[in-house]
Parts: structure tokens; C-alpha cells; sequence
């Protein structure tokens, strides 16, 4: 096969977004548009071109490979215009792949069918029939061979009822690439260097298009405005929920799933409505995840249930663990196996080992747990003093008492136990009770604020 170059147009501003930012670095999923397009690219071409005009530097310093080859159109005259910039960078005997910054959606496996047809024929483009081809150049068949594309704007009447219409990805050789935009002129509606004029001057080269048809509207689809891309970011989710549900995991509600980054899964796992996946997360086996939380970056283990509203992010969860509902799993947090994590819990940066519980309304930051503890409701670790954070260690077996504060840093001691209500500021013993009240009194009888 031929060496591939593939060429990524990415240099218009995208005026229909409404923002500051180029249009191919808005985000799909958790990539912008250029990077969905360049993961495809790379994987089926040798060297990758990107043409870039408006905000250049900001859309080159997105893309961390220095493999790259960047190249700049100063004015926008026009797709043919834009590709040409690219020739002095190609090769006479490669494949020339033509694509678009802001089609994210685009298929390896149709990127490569476009190449296989322009090796057999020299060109080849994709297609697409559309129920409302508005917009699009229309494709124009005589006795089924591919002869010319018109654009939407340079169409008439009868050729405006077409509704087989060109995506803009193209293959093609690259001497001929070469060959053909030296003939293409600017005599149209836009008076712009249309790439698709390629087309008709093949044929009158005596050559045969070939011609691949998509039936995935979305798979080439461009994004315009913030409508569309949210339509993409819809289909997106739903196709990665259906291959989800392909490959074994239970999804209640593919329509209300996001996945924007890797999961990986056991068997038997279940996802109810309104779950966000973000970064790379790992579920073990027998996981139910409940409606409204977000994993981030995290593991968790199996035969664990997360229960509604919980946010869990860059954690470790162990076995047979029993997170939230409402509470908040923060980052650098390893739960053990058997955990309960209950109602309106914030952990952060700690580390809970087996068979503890933290049952309701618990704050636990910069804290070691051990085994078989208990932790009591409204128990807070006083881990910042203002200026630096400190540590709590909480060995196995203790029992911490309902609203208690432990002033870190601040060690509680084996199976001690510290009653309900104290606030802790030194090390408490092993085994021990220890607690700090003031003793209860009734400083007058009968009180009430009015009768001050």
C-alpha cells in the first residue's frame, strides 16, 4: 500500500459557535473535535498534515505530538485552496487522505475503505444519502458512475432535488491531487477554489471515481453550532452505551449515560439514568452504581454499591464497600473492603480499612482509619489550622463518638473510644474512654428569652 498523508482542514473560525475559541477545539465527549479527528488519522495514515488559519497558535498548542506537520492557510480562499498549501509536503507517489477538523464522528473503517477505493481507481469520495441534503453539493451520477459534484449554491432546480450528497472526504493519489488543483478556477457563487471540482476534471481524465456511501448520518456530520454539537454529543453517548451494553454491563437508560473517557468492567454490573463516567475508571465484578453520581478516575472493586448522588473521584474503592448516597469521595482516597460510607460524607486524601463505617454527616480529610472503626455522625477531622494541613491517625477498633472533633494532628488510640461530643485535641489512649465536656447545668429555673 502507499504511503498516506492524511490532511486535516482545520482553519476556519466557526462564526456560528459564538465564541472566542476555534471552532475545532470545542469538546466532544472528553477530546475537542480535532482530537477525534487526529485519533483516526493517526491510526491509518503515515504522516499527518493539519492545515490551520484562525487562532492558529492556540489550536496548535492543543495537540501535544511534535509528528505533526502544521501548515498555514493566511486566507480562506476555499477548500482546493486549503489543501493546496499542503502539496509541497506530499509525496508524488502517496495516497492523499482529505479530512475535516470538525467531523469527529468519522469511522477508521470508512477512512480506510476510501483508501483501499483510491488505490484501485486513483479517487474516491464519500457520500451520504440525506431525507434533507440542504446545505450540501450534490453528487451527480449518469448511469450510476460518480461524474461532477455542484455545490448547494451553484445548483439548479433538478439537481437540487438530489439527495445523494458529498461528505468532503476524499482520497486520492497525490500526483493526481497535484495534477487536478492546477486546473481548478474560481468561477462559482463564492468565487472559491472548490476542492470538489477534483471531481468533474477526473472524469474528463478518462477516470473512474469510486465511491463509498455511508448510512451514519452522524458519522459525518460537521459541527456548525452549539446545536449540533450537542445532537453528536447525544449519538456519541448513546453508541458508547449500546457497545457497553454489547460487551455484558446493564445500562439502564442509554440515553441518559455519558462515559467521557475509558470504563472497563466485570460481569454484572449495573449503571441506572444520569451517571457520568469521566477519566479512566475500572469497575470489578457485581457493581451497581445508582442514578445521579459521577466516578472520576477511580477503581472500584467488587460486589460494591454506590448509591444516588454520590461523587466519587481519583479514589480506590475495596470490596463489598457501600458508598453514599450524597456523600463525596475526594481525591487520594483508599476505602477497604466492607467500607460504609454513608449519607453526607466527605472523604479527602484518607485511607479507611476494612469493616469501618462512616455512617452520616462526616467530614474525614488527611486521616488514616483502621480496621473495624467506627465513626460516629457529624465526627469532623480538624485537619487545617489555617496555613498548613495536619494528619489524623485513628487506629483499629476505635469508636468515635457523635459529633465529636479531632483536632489534628491528633493520634486515637486502639479500640479507644471517645464519647459523644468531644473535641480532641491530644493523643487518646489505647483502650481508653476519653472525652472533653463541661458539666451540664441549669442556671435558672423557668427561663425563657422573653423573660430575661
Amino acid at each position: 500500500m502507499s504511503k498516506i498523508h492524511g490532511i486535516i482542514l482545520a482553519a476556519g473560525e466557526g462564526t456560528r459557535m459564538n465564541s472566542d475559541m476555534p471552532k475545532v477545539l470545542h469538546r466532544l465527549s472528553d477530546k475537542t473535535l480535532l482530537d477525534h479527528v487526529l485519533i483516526k488519522a493517526r491510526n491509518v495514515c503515515k504522516q499527518v498534515h493539519i492545515v490551520y488559519g484562525y487562532m492558529g497558535e492556540q489550536v496548535m498548542s492543543s495537540v501535544n505530538d511534535s509528528s505533526i506537520s502544521w501548515v498555514h492557510q493566511s486566507e480562506q480562499l476555499g477548500t482546493g485552496h486549503a489543501v493546496a498549501q499542503v502539496i509541497p509536503h506530499i509525496d508524488n507517489d502517496s495516497i492523499s487522505l482529505i479530512m475535516y477538523g470538525d467531523v469527529p464522528l468519522i469511522k477508521e473503517s470508512t477512512l480506510n475503505e476510501l483508501i483501499v477505493k483510491a488505490e484501485e481507481c486513483g479517487l474516491s469520495l464519500l457520500s451520504i444519502d440525506l431525507k434533507n441534503p440542504t446545505g450540501y453539493g450534490r453528487i451527480i451520477r449518469t448511469e450510476g458512475q460518480i461524474m461532477a459534484i455542484v455545490e448547494q449554491k451553484d445548483a439548479n432546480t433538478e439537481q437540487l432535488n438530489i439527495s445523494e450528497v458529498n461528505t468532503g472526504f476524499i482520497a486520492i493519489k497525490s500526483k493526481l491531487l497535484k495534477k487536478y488543483l492546477n486546473l481548478i478556477g474560481n468561477d462559482n457563487f463564492q468565487s472559491e477554489l472548490y476542492l470538489t471540482d477534483i471531481i468533474a476534471l477526473a472524469v474528463d481524465d478518462g477516470r473512474m471515481v469510486g465511491s463509498v456511501i455511508s448510512t451514519d448520518r452522524f458519522e459525518v456530520a460537521g459541527v456548525n453550532d452549539k446545536v449540533q454539537l450537542a445532537e453528536l454529543e447525544r449519538a456519541l453517548q448513546k453508541q458508547q452505551a449500546l457497545d457497553f451494553m454489547r460487551q455484558g454491563i446493564t445500562i439502564k437508560d442509554p440515553s441518559r449515560f455519558d462515559c467521557r473517557g475509558t470504563l472497563s468492567f466485570g460481569k454484572d454490573c449495573t449503571i441506572d439514568f444520569n451517571v457520568l463516567i469521566d477519566g479512566k475508571v475500572e469497575l470489578g465484578e457485581k457493581v451497581s452504581i445508582s442514578p445521579n453520581c459521577i466516578i472520576k478516575n477511580s477503581t472500584i472493586g467488587n460486589n460494591v454499591e454506590v448509591l444516588p448522588n454520590t461523587v466519587i473521584e481519583d479514589a480506590v474503592i475495596g470490596d463489598e464497600a457501600s458508598i453514599g448516597p450524597f456523600a463525596r469521595i475526594r481525591p487520594q482516597t483508599e476505602i477497604g473492603n466492607n467500607v460504609k460510607v454513608g449519607n453526607f460524607v466527605e472523604i479527602k486524601k484518607s485511607r479507611i480499612g476494612n469493616n469501618s463505617k462512616a455512617s452520616h454527616l462526616s467530614y474525614i480529610g488527611d486521616t488514616t482509619i483502621g480496621e473495624d472503626v467506627n465513626i460516629g455522625a457529624g465526627v469532623i477531622t480538624c485537619n487545617y489550622d489555617g496555613t498548613n494541613k495536619h494528619k489524623t491517625d485513628i487506629k483499629d477498633g476505635a469508636f468515635v463518638g457523635s459529633n465529636s472533633q479531632l483536632v489534628a494532628p491528633v493520634v486515637i488510640g486502639k479500640n479507644a473510644t471517645i464519647g459523644a461530643g468531644s473535641t480532641i485535641t491530644k493523643d487518646a489512649p489505647d483502650g481508653a474512654l476519653t472525652l472533653s465536656r463541661t458539666k451540664q447545668s441549669t442556671l435558672k429555673k423557668g427561663f425563657s428569652p422573653s423573660k430575661k
